[in-house]
């Protein structure tokens, strides 16, 4: 079939670097910086805050080629933040940070992002993972947003890696999301009829000035501004490397099921953003502890069943895919418990000491490169 979408991936993380004695974090080296650009040129970039630093995959036609290119790009930026006495760490919340004491990268969208958002982006001391999905047809990435927005509480409940801020547990398996609610035009993406309705309302906000362009909406799943994919941002940034191999998968696979649904005259149900809502609140808080509504039968589900039933439902995708050792490695993240999880087991055993957590996440970084 001549209109069958690549599916192609990409994915961007976003790491802090933090003092290898220490454990507080630290401003990126203009000398590191300098050499991570010499090897991986457009791929690595600085972020809002001076003490992050971000990376992209190219364009990945299967898992494996997105294996290779992000363990290369990990593999740099740790050896070069070595140099520095640094090092970078994968977790979405610094465990014991004051993001008062962080400050924005000089830059002009960053100063602008600064003069727009106030004090509500002086807190986004926050990391993410994004993973794109080449999809090419924009009327295929808006109907799959629609369809794809209700697996994003799944998504976020395995991908949980942020349970403590500023030294303190915070109760929630993903504290980054509350903070970066409060930007604007973030949160569950609005059902769209169609791509029109959807270029419509980015150029209501554009023609009257808000923003500049679409790379300005924040949702947890989007149409790239960029690129002619699907972008799901709602997870937390994996320690692991396998961890986020087995998340990039997932959103693969569940975009190629839908897209069989589509070729077969059918699709997934669609619900409200207040009901989907719910499961994300849900997945927030608890991560994979705490269940997840199946409102088709009308109740809570343990996160480990809804896991066996996902790797069940995009089999076929995994298999034509060639990611099916990924997609069984979601059984990990259940086993094993989200970062979440295994920051607060480090904590608990190290009698609170945060210090610890951050050792812990340290070696994780690099420790199935």
């Amino acid at each position: 079939m001549s209109d069958v979408p690549e599916f192609t991936l990409g994915i961007e993380e976003e790491y802090l670097l933090v003092d290898r004695e220490t454990g507080a974090l630290a401003t990126v080296p203009e000398a590191m910086m300098t050499a991570c650009e010499k090897v991986l040129g457009d791929q690595v970039s600085p972020e809002y805050l001076q003490c992050q630093i971000e990376i992209g995959t190219g364009v990945c036609r299967t898992i494996d080629e997105a294996r290779q290119d992000l363990t290369r790009l990990r593999t740099v930026i740790s050896e070069e933040a070595a140099k520095h006495g640094l090092a970078p760490i994968a977790a979405s919340c610094h465990p014991l940070a004051d993001w008062k004491e962080q400050h924005h990268t000089r830059k002009e969208r960053y100063d602008q992002l600064r003069d727009d958002l106030a004090g509500v982006v002086r807190r986004m001391l926050i990391c993410g993972m994004h993973v794109h999905v080449g999809l090419g047809s924009d009327d295929l990435r808006a109907d799959l947003m629609n369809q794809l927005s209700y697996f994003l509480p799944h998504l976020l409940a395995l991908s949980a890696s942020s349970p403590f801020w500023q030294g303190q547990d915070t109760g929630l398996a993903s504290y980054r999301l509350t903070v970066f609610d409060n930007l604007p035009r973030t949160g569950l993406p609005p059902l769209m009829t169609d791509w029109g309705e959807y270029q419509r309302s980015v150029d209501a906000l554009i023609d009257i000035g808000v923003i500049e362009d679409a790379s300005k909406i924040w949702w947890d799943l989007r149409p790239s501004s960029r690129f002619p994919t699907l972008e799901a941002r709602i997870m937390d940034v994996q320690p692991r490397l396998s961890h986020a191999l087995s998340l990039a998968a997932l959103v693969q696979c569940l975009a190629r099921m839908l897209w069989r649904l589509r070729t077969a005259n059918q699709r997934w149900r669609r619900y409200d953003a207040f009901l989907i809502g719910e499961n994300r609140w849900r997945a927030l808080r608890y991560g994979i502890g705490g269940g997840l509504i199946d409102f088709g039968r009308g109740e809570i589900v343990p996160v480990p069943a809804l896991v066996e039933e996902l790797i069940d439902l995009v089999a076929a995708d995994a298999h034509a895919l060639g990611c099916e050792a990924e997609i069984e490695g979601l059984r990990d993240i259940v086993q094993g418990g989200t970062s979440s999880d295994r920051q607060r087991a480090v904590a608990e055993d190290a009698g609170g000491n945060m210090k610890a957590v951050v050792d812990h996440l340290i070696g994780e970084f690099t420790a199935d490169l």
